[in-house]
């Protein structure tokens, strides 16, 4: 049985045609530069729509009743639409940490770095969060039959200071937005963010090389950031990338609590793999379990990142090949 799986973001989208659980050929497109999903998709499927029995997309926003209106895109999304469009005859949507969900339940062991080495329990919920062109959130909880996947849209709760220097970075971000959530700091453009911040507050620390650099950027500054930022050869990056990940690991530890994710969190989302390093020097783990009396129960909570970048194309293609025509 063939199978599409797609994995809709608002920088890009993956798609993928499975089967038997194994992809045989992917593709990556920018989303932005497509109309609809339907176009996108149409370039990739060609006249191959009859072959393909079943379809699921993974797609970073809300869904309801098979349709979602994307955050990061000015798209709106309809199953029965892609049905007819691209002529499969089952098509299902499903948030994209859903399907990220998903698919870190067949990866091996291999395709996770541990950051914080705890016994899981198996029969535990456990919770998922990753930063990319926004902040997903998704909890998973143990049924008889296998898993529940409980989508969220945890990454747009309202983004919490803890100390001085997060009071003033709030007090920065509110002079651009109404309104500052998670979202709006654990991302690409919030790492941004956080490098315009540290500038602010030491304008003459801008290394030259770097403003260069951001200013010949197209669009997308945050891999020189952080580039600069792992490398140490950057003062202003070093601070903004280290703010980040402890900001990352804080929502983290939120989620964990609000979870007791006691079968452990999974750090997902592009970002992720890109800054491991700094993810492994204790940053991340620090915030973590900074929650004072509750604090022994996030030592206690194991915490994996996710480096295989196709979890949510295997996913999507696993629930697709559980649809029922």
């Amino acid at each position: 049985m063939l199978v599409l799986a797609g994995d809709v973001g608002g920088t890009k989208t993956a798609l993928a045609l499975a089967q038997g659980g194994v992809i045989i050929e992917r593709r990556v497109y920018p989303s932005a530069a497509y109309a609809s999903l339907e176009a996108l998709v149409s370039d990739f499927v060609g006249q191959r729509g009859k072959e393909i029995s079943r379809a699921c997309f993974g797609i970073a926003g809300p869904v309801s009743e098979d349709s979602c209106r994307t955050t990061n895109l000015r798209w709106v999304v309809e199953a029965r639409s892609l049905e007819r469009t691209l002529g499969i005859p089952r098509v299902t949507l499903v948030n994209d940490f859903h399907a990220l969900a998903i698919g870190i339940t067949v990866l091996p062991a291999s395709a996770l770095a541990v950051l914080n080495d705890s016994p899981s329990d198996p029969k535990g919920p456990w919770a998922l969060i990753g930063a990319g062109t926004g902040l997903g959130e998704a909890i998973v909880v143990h049924t008889g039959n296998g898993y529940e996947v409980l989508a969220s849209e945890g990454g747009h709760a309202d983004f919490a200071p803890r100390n001085e220097l997060e009071i003033e970075l709030l007090r920065f971000l509110l002079k651009s937005h109404a309104r500052v959530s998670y979202e709006r700091v654990v991302c690409g453009r919030g790492l941004v963010a956080l490098y315009e911040f540290m500038r602010g507050r030491a304008p003459g620390a801008e290394s030259p090389v770097v403003r260069e650099e951001i200013a010949g950027a197209s669009g997308d500054a945050a891999p020189i950031i952080s580039r600069h930022g792992l490398a140490g050869d950057d003062p202003l990056c070093a601070q903004a990338l280290s703010l980040f990940v402890s900001i990352y690991g804080a929502e983290a530890g939120n989620l964990a609590l609000k979870v007791v994710a006691r079968g452990g969190v999974f750090i997902a989302g592009g970002i992720a793999p890109k800054i491991l390093p700094k993810l492994l020097d204790g940053t991340f783990r620090s915030s973590f379990v900074a929650k004072g009396r509750l604090s022994p129960l996030l030592e206690a909570t194991p915490v994996k990142v996710v480096l295989n970048s196709d979890a949510g194309l295997l996913g999507a293609a696993a629930l697709a090949a559980r649809l029922a025509l």
